[in-house]
């Protein structure tokens, strides 16, 4: 699963995701790729289950590009803990997504193949999401 290899810091606050994405709003790798329209925090074995779905069904032709990366670690306290005593324990690191964030690209496939491998791994992320084209997103953001 995807996690930094070392962080400054162990422990980080939660944030917001407001706004749209200004970077990583265009395809710039593949042919195809999913595009979230909402924001969301999508964990790490998220996008592995993502990545293995899509791998699966072009049959180890083609590339696939995974253009986000879970560098925001999330704590949890125990079950039936009492409040207070500290922030909790690590718990899993996720990828902050906003809409009109590039997630997956693929390319090396015929357009059928790349949209169904696509809708797999749309699937298995959190957040409602759609595949877009490079031609969809010339213009910038997808609408």
């Amino acid at each position: 699963m995807l996690m930094p290899k070392r962080v400054k810091r162990r422990k980080q606050f939660r944030g917001s995701m407001a706004g749209k994405a200004l970077r990583g709003n265009t395809i710039s790798y593949g042919e195809y790729g999913i595009v979230a329209t909402e924001p969301c925090w999508i964990k790490s074995n998220q996008i592995e289950a993502a990545r293995i779905a899509m791998t699966r069904h072009i049959k180890r032709g083609g590339k696939v590009w995974i253009k986000i990366f879970p560098d925001k670690p999330v704590t949890a306290k125990p079950a039936e803990t009492r409040m207070g005593s500290g922030k909790g324990a690590l718990e899993y690191w996720v990828a902050v997504v906003k809409p009109g964030r590039v997630m997956f690209e693929i390319a090396g496939v015929e357009e059928e193949v790349a949209r169904e491998a696509l809708r797999l791994a749309t699937h298995k992320l959190p957040c409602k999401c759609k595949i877009v084209s490079k031609a969809d997103l010339e213009g910038g953001v997808a609408e």
